[in-house]
């Protein structure tokens, strides 16, 4: 009986912990996940609003009742303030797993959940608690359990499962709920008393001199981003802020504000390109949100500016200070990439340039996708660091090939 070279074993060793390390598995985005399926573009919307969607993201076992359009319309009819819609989709998120499967397997045919409306601690009693039961007929239903127990939605089908992460399964209509829908007052997010006792006074008094103040309050309940340059950084760019027009003067200040809710660990793992209040149609009046080690640096071509501060974080608003203005390129020329510095003296020349046609086809000649001139550069170095770019599944593949060879001899 032949025993296995020991070369082989390790390799196949070697291959098994790859696939491991290379096989695990992402976090959930209900985000993304609800948008493959349009008939839930109403419900994915109300979860972006009411930032519902990112405390489900954050969560790893999690089971959404997800509503489509036209259950989603009855519920907007209502009329509920944004917050109060909040607590009434939170009833809609179990802290635990249901598959299709497992709801046609509860013991005794009926069980109580608990949600996300009941684990923030707003609910009282057993207000936020789900009662989900395995009707005849195969059918299975879902009640609020201060809804005098009244099953008023019915299972429809699953969306998607991912054991035992996330599963999202439709229902037929929201569930009732008179705690769910009591009156929720809004937090307080005064920026006006926010930014003036902070140190950013300065920048205060041009967001409310140009009338800017306005948009960025109005966009606090949908989630706001505010970037504040410190009464130094404003003061010290105030000559260059008086040559710009009223208009111009708006879009720079609206600059400082992203319509979304980051908070400061979700800059670091959302480095790229941002969107701000600014942006609009051609106007791209965006910057790169980039970290560096422990800081966060904000670049807009221009200037790059570091976040030294958190002035208030209450979502769905985030004040951050930063040590510079940020200046736009549309308004501002962009910094030009330094020059390279002259060759010392007594440098080895360079060979002259081939001459004549011959010379300029091959200087002009493209590269893929039209590159010329550094696209032999580029690829070479691409080559040079190909295996130290390699993906751990490519990795693998090429450990499980130097496998087979050693097996066959």
């Amino acid at each position: 009986m032949s025993t296995q070279p020991p070369l082989a074993a390790t390799l196949l060793l070697t291959i098994s912990l790859l696939l491991l390390i290379s096989t695990t598995t992402d976090a959930h985005n209900i985000t993304r996940i609800l948008a493959k399926h349009p008939s839930f573009s109403s419900f994915n919307h109300y979860l972006t609003v009411t930032h519902l969607a990112a405390d489900i993201n954050r969560r790893q076992t999690i089971t959404v009742l997800a509503l489509d359009n036209a259950a989603m319309s009855s519920l907007i009819a209502k009329g509920l303030p944004i917050y109060t819609l909040r607590n009434v989709l939170s009833l809609h998120v179990l802290v635990d797993y249901f598959g299709a499967k497992k709801l046609h397997q509860i013991t005794d045919g009926t069980t109580l959940t608990s949600s996300m409306f009941q684990a923030t601690g707003t609910a009282t009693g057993t207000s936020g608690y789900v009662n989900i039961t395995n009707l005849k007929g195969g059918k299975v239903g879902f009640g609020a359990e201060d809804n005098d127990g009244k099953l008023d939605s019915l299972y429809v089908k699953s969306v998607e499962e991912i054991p035992y992460n996330i599963s999202i399964l439709q229902i037929s209509q929201a569930l009732n709920s008179a705690e769910a829908e009591a009156p929720t007052a809004a937090p307080s997010l005064n920026l006006t008393t926010i930014m003036s006792k902070q140190g950013c006074q300065t920048f205060l008094d041009l967001l409310k001199a140009t009338g800017a103040l306005s948009t960025f309050e109005e966009t606090v309940d949908g989630g706001l981003t505010v970037f504040c340059p410190t009464d130094g950084a404003v003061n010290g760019f105030m000559p260059k802020y008086k040559n710009l027009t009223a208009a111009k003067k708006v879009s720079l200040l609206l600059y400082h504000g992203i319509p979304v809710y980051y908070s400061l660990q979700m800059l670091k793992s959302n480095n790229g390109v941002m969107n701000t209040l600014a942006t609009e149609g051609a106007n791209k009046y965006d910057f790169t949100v980039q970290d560096d080690g422990e800081d966060v640096k904000l670049e807009t071509k221009v200037v790059t500016a570091t976040v030294t501060g958190t002035l208030k974080d209450e979502e769905p608003l985030i004040v951050y200070k930063i040590d510079k203005v940020l200046q736009p390129r549309e308004l501002f020329k962009a910094v030009e990439a330094p020059e390279p510095a002259p060759a010392p003296k007594g440098a080895k020349k360079k060979k002259p340039a081939k001459k004549g046609k011959a010379a300029a086809v091959e200087a002009d000649a493209p590269g893929p996708d039209g590159a010329t001139d550094d696209y032999a550069d580029d690829t070479t170095a691409a080559d040079d660091n190909g295996v130290s770019k390699m993906d751990g599944g490519r990795l693998a593949m090429v450990f499980l090939s130097l496998c087979s060879v050693v097996i066959l001899f």
